[in-house]
């Protein structure tokens, strides 16, 4: 894997990535963020060695190079899911060419169900914690010994300080920014009434089918991470609801903007 990652990264250079400083991630219904930076490259990743072949629902993703405020950023406009059939590897390869490209922070974003009863629709939240239930590990086979150790400490997988800097900055801009602890399960179905309960039992306040990978593989490498996520439906096992895709993309949607603002500002002041 290190000669792919290698080979990624070299193509990137030749296009023009020239030492990003932030990397960001945007999840599901979450792209306006685009919009604040100034766009000097956008790759599909189709173009990219060894980047994953794109199933239908990422055949528009793209890697895009540009500046936010003064800071040279690589944003993912679009992600893989373990549950569209990708290895944890090939999932997490993206994060290994941003580090190797020379970000210095990562900033992810997801979309999630709520399961802390105080946290509605729309809401942010700013991850402090995760519990992974995903079914594999991206760091399971030979260790990459250039990029991180065997055994990678995950006592403060989420920057604190960096958190909550995050957060001052929301509350400077008026935006609610809550926080909790994100359960990452591999889908792709929902969550049945008991599993709600249960999750809720063990401490997640939200869930998703994404980010853990990612911030493990940042773990690995020793990058700082900060991370938000969108609550797109709320999960009251007593009062659960059938799941509608269509809004929970619209609810993402609606929130974007919001999130979008927020960081942007946060990048600006890195």
């Amino acid at each position: 894997m290190t000669h792919q990652i290698e080979e990624a990264t070299a193509f990137l250079k030749s296009l023009g990535f020239d030492k990003p400083e932030v990397g960001i991630v945007l999840g599901t219904g979450l792209s306006q963020l685009i919009e604040h930076m100034e766009v000097h490259q956008s790759v599909p990743y189709k173009r990219i060695p060894h980047f994953p072949v794109a199933t239908m629902e990422f055949h528009a993703g793209q890697l895009i190079y540009g500046t936010l405020g003064r800071k040279k950023v690589v944003a993912m406009k679009g992600r893989y899911h373990y549950y569209e059939g990708y290895s944890m590897q090939e999932i997490t390869f993206p994060v290994r060419v941003m580090k190797m490209l020379g970000i210095e922070t990562l900033l992810l974003s997801n979309a999630a169900g709520g399961i802390n009863l105080d946290f509605k629709k729309g809401d942010l939240v700013r991850i402090n914690d995760h519990i992974n239930l995903q079914a594999a590990n991206p760091l399971t086979g030979n260790n990459l010994d250039n990029l991180g150790p065997r055994f990678p400490d995950m006592s403060e997988p989420y920057h604190q300080k960096l958190g909550e800097k995050l957060a001052a900055k929301a509350q400077k801009q008026g935006l609610p920014l809550k926080q909790g602890v994100y359960a990452s399960v591999a889908g792709p179905n929902l969550e049945t009434p008991a599993e709600y309960r249960y999750l809720r039992i063990i401490g997640a306040d939200m869930v998703g089918m994404s980010t853990v990978p990612e911030v493990i593989v940042a773990a690995h490498m020793s990058l700082p991470v900060v991370a938000v996520s969108v609550i797109t439906d709320e999960c009251d096992p007593d009062n659960l609801e059938p799941i509608n895709v269509e809004e929970i993309i619209a609810v993402a949607g609606a929130a974007d903007e919001k999130l979008s603002q927020l960081f942007a500002a946060f990048v600006a002041d890195l």
